[in-house]
């Protein structure tokens, strides 16, 4: 698996376009209901945004998660790739990951840029969630997963189910979710978010928990 990109790439592109936009700290704070201190913290690496958070990040800078992980985004196969299926296939240890604060990672399983799909392995330490205790989030799209190993709790619009190896779920993403593993032993899934990009004026912010 190639080394985790957070340490130095995600900042400095997020920090990169936040600038190119001309948007400044205190006002990318401002539109997405955090402190200054936490963007000032995650765009010199000195935090990991969650899931959440993240997410609300590019979709506010405008940006894909393909511009996290790739060195060559919008790269397509060309004459001197190797073979048709030379670039279209990942193969697990080239895959390029994402370390989240709270416990989860993801690991990319396209190899070029795709601005319609968000295609990922992910894991969820335990206790690793998507959002920290009390918040949901929500945001444009819709997204398709399945449970590999472990058991993962998804909530969607305040309600709760229990996912077991196996089961598959799908859901509006402006609903309010958040993705948890309760137990002991990490959780693996395949997940899918399709049309992240899209426009929806209740696509944006944080969700109050019910508990």
């Amino acid at each position: 698996m190639t080394g985790d990109v957070l340490e130095d790439e995600v900042p400095r592109r997020l920090r990169a376009e936040r600038e190119r936009r001309g948007i400044s700290v205190r006002e990318l704070a401002r539109r997405l209901d955090v402190s200054p201190s936490a963007i000032s913290q995650i765009e010199t690496g000195r935090a990991r945004p969650s899931v959440a958070t993240l997410y609300a990040i590019v979709t506010e800078l405008g940006m894909s998660l393909d511009e996290l992980f790739d060195h060559d985004v919008g790269r397509r196969p060309g004459p001197d790739d190797d073979g048709g299926l030379g670039r279209a296939v990942v193969r697990a240890s080239a895959r390029e990951s994402l370390d989240l604060g709270t416990g989860v990672r993801w690991e990319r399983l396209t190899h070029n840029a795709d601005p319609n799909v968000d295609f990922l392995f992910v894991t969820y330490d335990a206790g690793g969630a998507s959002s920290p205790d009390g918040q949901l989030m929500r945001h444009s799209g819709r997204e398709y997963g399945v449970v590999l190993t472990g058991t993962l709790r998804v909530t969607v619009a305040f309600e709760t189910r229990e996912l077991a190896p196996g089961d598959s779920i799908w859901f509006e993403s402006t609903s309010p979710h958040r993705l948890s593993n309760e137990g002991d032993e990490p959780v693996t899934a395949i997940w899918m978010v399709i049309g992240r990009h899209g426009s929806d004026p209740r696509a944006s912010g944080f969700a109050p928990a019910s508990n």
